[in-house]
């Protein structure tokens, strides 16, 4: 296994991972044991960070996310040790981990927050684009910067992004859905979101000054500059760098070659059945059946028989959990979509390896109100938790699962709106056993309850509504609701004094 080239060390505690899952276990661990040496391995230069912390309610979070050189981490947690290394692989009965640049690492607890790569419809071609981490991001920038009109496929949070963000440059939206942002809405909130895809945007104000760091030549020594962040992945490696923050496209120019500022045009049910390159067009017999279509350097045939020529396509149609360095001759129990399965104590079926994250997937029976998404928010709660868990391990406490898995809670943006997400806003698991309110003001605000046996089970809130904290109280309190109906959403009343 470890060749005399190899220099090994040791750790008590070991990281894999520079996202925020990653960086929130090794901090903690950190803090916990201020005598310990904890070493953190990350493919990418720059780790991320939560900054601008605030705790909206008992579950909400609101955080920023950035991308900082690891001496800041260093600096401030003098036994945080980052190493800039992809990890090649992993002996589990050994305690020991390898890594791309012929390093060996010996542990004696082990947390794995390696993340996910995005699904490619066809790895490998120069013309179809996965955004996931800071490389992508730039290259889709570069793409974008010479293109008149591209094919987004997809339904969730990036490709929700990416087309309201994007302008001077057509964009064909494929979704396999009937309605827009299926991961986080129903279809009324979709409807209420579409005039924002059609209107012109809001004036952005001016950017907020916030330092962001690109990464130097090979010897990995950081600079800050007022550009947009630069990552890379680990050199040799071809490994994903972490993924890209909750406003990732702010600070970068997603602007195409045309002078129209905003253009989407929407397929419903649909997906990407052929992509033909420029080539293989001309001589497929579609060319001669739409003769129109122009000179472009990618098609995409969709399964409605339209096509549409294109300068590139985003595939932005999920991720896959990051396991693959750490599968070979480990007996890990993988989950259905093919993640680390966790127990409650984020420990995974290979002794003293615990994951959080996008690479892991909860196990345990979950609560009534939660369900896992790949989102910032649970990579934190995730990360934080398995730092806990690890120490109550080590110091052989006892510990309960943490509050935050208690309650499904999400606070993002979409559409330059405040969207919030509670327990199971979309009814998910509750079959016809569900009744929704819903109150909408065109343009303003849409609130969406979930029901069931008269008790909230959850609710989106798209707006300025203030009513995100009431409304955590009633799904965790299960008041029962039903004498209320519709006057629960009664914008007459003040619901906050209501149930005060």
């Amino acid at each position: 296994m470890a060749g005399t080239s190899e220099s090994e060390k040791r750790f008590r505690f070991v990281v894999v991972g520079g996202g925020i899952a990653g960086v929130t276990c090794a901090e903690q661990l950190a803090l916990q044991f201020p005598s310990e040496d904890i070493a953190l391995l990350t493919a990418a230069p720059l780790v991320k960070t939560v900054t601008n912390f605030r705790q909206v309610s008992k579950t909400l979070q609101d955080f920023s996310v950035e991308e900082q050189p690891a001496s800041i981490l260093e600096e401030k947690y003098p036994n945080l040790k980052v190493i800039h290394s992809a990890v090649k692989g992993l002996h589990a009965k050994q305690h020991v981990l390898q890594t791309e640049n012929r390093q060996v690492f010996h542990y004696e607890k082990l947390c794995l927050c390696s993340g996910a790569r995005p699904k490619l419809l066809i790895p490998d071609n120069p013309n179809v684009l996965g955004i996931r981490d800071t490389d992508s991001a730039q290259e889709f920038q570069k793409h974008l910067s010479k293109a008149k009109r591209m094919v987004v496929v997809g339904n969730g949070g990036i490709a929700l992004e990416l087309v309201y963000e994007v302008e001077g440059c057509e964009v064909i939206w494929a979704i396999k859905d009937k309605a827009i942002g299926n991961t986080f809405f129903d279809a009324g909130a979709a409807q209420f979101l579409i005039p924002s895809l059609e209107a012109d945007k809001p004036e952005k104000a001016l950017p907020c000054k916030r330092t962001r760091y690109t990464t130097a030549s090979k010897d990995d020594h950081s600079q800050s500059s007022d550009v947009s962040s630069q990552g890379s992945t680990a050199e040799g490696s071809g490994e994903l760098g972490s993924a890209l923050g909750p406003d990732w496209h702010e600070g970068i120019s997603l602007r195409g070659t045309e002078e129209v500022s905003h253009r989407v045009h929407v397929e419903y049910e649909c997906e990407i059945k052929t992509i033909y390159s420029q080539q293989d067009f001309m001589k497929s017999p579609l060319h001669t059946q739409e003769t129109d279509l122009g000179l472009w350097p990618v098609y995409a045939h969709l399964t409605n028989g339209k096509t549409f020529g294109c300068d590139f396509i985003v595939s932005a149609t999920g991720v896959v959990p990051n396991t693959e360095p750490f599968l070979h001759g480990n007996n890990f129990e993988l989950a259905d979509d093919r993640g680390l399965k966790v127990n409650e104590h984020m420990l995974t079926s290979v002794p003293d390896v615990y994951a959080a994250g996008d690479v892991c997937t909860a196990g345990w029976e979950p609560s009534a109100l939660w369900q896992q998404m790949r989102l910032w928010t649970q990579a934190r709660q995730m990360g934080w938790y398995a730092a806990r868990c690890i120490v109550a391990d080590v110091l052989e406490e006892p510990i309960e699962l943490d509050f935050c898995f208690e309650l499904f809670s999400h606070i993002t943006k979409f559409f330059n709106y405040k969207v919030v997400l509670l327990g199971k806003f979309n009814a998910q698991g509750l079959g016809s056993n569900h009744e929704l309110l819903v109150r909408c003001t065109k343009g303003h605000e849409y609130v969406k309850v979930v029901l069931s046996g008269g008790r909230m089970m959850g609710a989106i809130l798209i707006g300025e509504t203030d009513l995100e904290e009431t409304f955590e109280n009633l799904i965790l309190n299960q008041m029962d609701l039903s004498s209320y109906g519709e006057e629960l959403l009664n914008p007459n009343i003040d619901i906050e004094d209501y149930f005060d």
